[in-house]
């Protein structure tokens, strides 16, 4: 490992001040910020995003903004093959680099490696949701104890799509799914110092109403009517698109998708913070904070120094 070089992951849940706070960030180490936010990869997509405007990107370097159109496949899997070769090259001129965004699967493929896991066998799926729905879930946590000791004394015993995607893997190749977990085999050659911003729930939640109203002001309806022969396509199936595809539909009225939006992303962003709350290596900030900077400045000095 190279304990000279750094890669700063800046995250936390929608609307809460992310892409402000990297940029602040990357402004003070004179470096670039690599996006992990799996939308706004897709050029097409830029209101219902909430994308870095044309002044922040221009304030900081960034990559993998309109990198890619909504009709290719970009996987979570060919993020991480491109995103550290991009690492690679930014560590050449750079000893750190930012990465920033609120997508935990995107962010867990580039500090961990993302897990190439074997496809099910036909029907192994449906058999344990069946044994989950007759048997309970207590059934299913005595067969990963039996088939996966290891996974099981770190997997959430209580989140059932875990619990079958292991045995599903168990099932199918005979191998324990622990065998197929990369993560303690990828050790990045570089540090990584986590940082999320929080706020107190009822602001982040204003911030999240006033910025759906703002993307409608933008003319998030006609970004969305212009995405109508893509509907079908895995990238626009999201929220803030999926709604005004509805209005669309005629099945609600136009104030009734709006007030869905701001629903829906309350609850992302609530997933988000359960995403980041599970994480111990993690460092909360109040982005509320007038010293945000600061105080994001301090954690990121002490743990420099702690890697020397």
């Amino acid at each position: 490992m190279d304990t000279k070089k750094t890669l700063i992951v800046v995250t936390g849940p929608t609307a809460v001040g992310k892409t402000a706070a990297a940029i602040r960030v990357a402004q003070h180490y004179d470096t670039a910020i690599i996006s992990a936010d799996s939308r706004q990869f897709f050029k097409e997509m830029s209101i219902g995003t909430a994308k870095p405007d044309a002044d922040e990107l221009a304030a900081a370097k960034h990559y993998f903004i309109d990198s890619h159109s909504v009709t290719e496949d970009f996987s979570v899997g060919d993020f991480e093959r491109k995103a550290l070769q991009l690492l690679d090259e930014l560590f050449k001129t750079h000893d750190v680099v930012i990465l920033a965004g609120g997508s935990g699967l995107y962010i867990n493929a580039v500090c961990e490696g993302f897990d190439d896991l074997p496809k099910p066998a036909e029907g192994v799926r449906e058999r344990l949701n069946e044994e989950l729905e007759n048997n309970g879930i207590e059934y299913l946590q005595e067969k990963l104890k039996a088939a996966d000791p290891d996974y099981y004394t770190q997997v959430d015993l209580n989140n059932p799509r875990r619990l079958v995607r292991a045995l599903e893997v168990f099932e199918t190749t005979g191998k324990p799914f622990s065998s197929y977990r990369v993560s303690a085999q990828n050790k990045r050659p570089f540090n990584i110092i986590n940082i999320a911003l929080n706020m107190p729930r009822e602001q982040l939640y204003e911030r999240i109403n006033r910025r759906v109203d703002i993307m409608i002001e933008q003319g998030l309806v006609e970004e969305v009517r212009s995405l109508l022969p893509y509907r079908r396509l895995n990238a626009l199936n999201t929220v803030g698109y999926s709604e005004i595809f509805d209005y669309f539909d005629g099945k609600t009225d136009l104030d009734t998708a709006i007030s869905l939006i701001k629903q829906n992303t309350r609850r992302f962003a609530k997933r988000q913070l359960t995403w980041f709350g599970r994480d111990k290596e993690i460092n909360w900030v109040d982005a509320a904070s007038p010293s945000l900077l600061q105080d994001v400045l301090d954690i990121i000095e002490k743990r420099i120094q702690l890697n020397h």
